[in-house]
């Protein structure tokens, strides 16, 4: 199965100027004085949340610092004796591969939220992060510092839902993250799959989307059929109405929802993934 680009770049992800102009202050260090530093004396990021750094990814990267050097600085803080990353793992990386002793970087402070926000952004800026990576460094932000999925949206520039529905993939099973991760299945699979009721139902679509090839869309459509097998026809499948309703309440939610209807009368599931999740949802409903 061919690999799709996850991802379309900062620009398509921070919708606001003033965010973008802020993000890349942090990164580029505007007021700091940038040094020349011994490459070997850099550490990685320990709050870098990309997992993969493909050689052949950075070919392009090692071609441009060969024709004109590191134009924008690494940005490190002081460990010790030595120095770890906050921004530059590519550049970094590249420099090492390329044998330079030295690369030009900027020394700040910043908290280990800062360091994990500014991996996260540098990323999808410089080189897109898969979703799994993404979904890992939303948790990590989420999880390590309090926030809420709003704070972390705002923080990475993506609206909630966006945020939310990233999230999710992490409840998908091992394997198919690892599939996702690898490009065998896209984000909009990975999406249908955790629309199937159940890991089984999952697994066994995932399977079906591998071993046939199957496009999103013929993926779709297999698992309704699944669905009307099980005679679970309630749902409001090929009902436009019924339909429109569902997709209106998931838009506004965030959330997966299930409309069962049976002449005007019927049950709504919401289904969430967090307690965060949960209290938003309340909170929506209750305005």
């Amino acid at each position: 199965m061919a690999t799709s680009t996850l991802g379309r770049g900062l620009n398509s992800l921070i919708p606001s100027k003033q965010i973008k102009q802020e993000i890349e202050e942090k990164i580029s260090g505007l007021h700091e004085q940038v040094m020349e530093l011994a490459t070997d004396r850099i550490q990685p990021n320990p709050h870098q949340p990309r997992e993969k750094f493909d050689r052949d990814m950075l070919e392009d990267l090692i071609n441009s610092i060969k024709e004109h050097g590191i134009i924008q600085p690494l940005v490190v803080y002081r460990d010790g004796e030595d120095y770890k990353l906050i921004a530059g793992e590519r550049r970094h990386r590249a420099a090492k591969i390329l044998g330079l002793s030295k690369v030009p970087v900027v020394v700040r402070t910043a908290s280990d939220q800062e360091k994990l926000e500014l991996a996260i952004v540098e990323n999808i800026q410089r080189q897109n992060l898969n979703p799994i990576e993404k979904a890992i460094g939303y948790k990590k932000l989420a999880d390590d510092f309090n926030m809420t999925q709003e704070q972390v949206a705002k923080k990475v520039g993506q609206s909630r839902v966006s945020v939310a529905n990233t999230m999710r993939l992490l409840s998908l099973s091992p394997e198919i993250q690892n599939a996702l991760k690898d490009g065998k299945i896209t984000e909009g699979h990975a999406k249908v799959i955790l629309g199937a009721e159940g890991l089984t139902a999952q697994n066994s679509l995932f399977k079906d989307i591998i071993s046939k090839n199957l496009s999103v869309r013929k993926a779709e459509n297999s698992m309704h059929k699944v669905r009307v097998r099980k005679h679970v026809r309630n749902l409001g499948i090929g009902d436009p109405n019924i339909t429109a309703k569902k997709d209106k309440l998931q838009e506004s939610l965030g959330t997966k929802v299930e409309l069962r209807d049976s002449k005007g009368q019927g049950t709504i599931t919401i289904h969430y993934y967090s307690t965060e999740e949960l209290n938003e949802i309340i909170r929506k409903i209750s305005e």
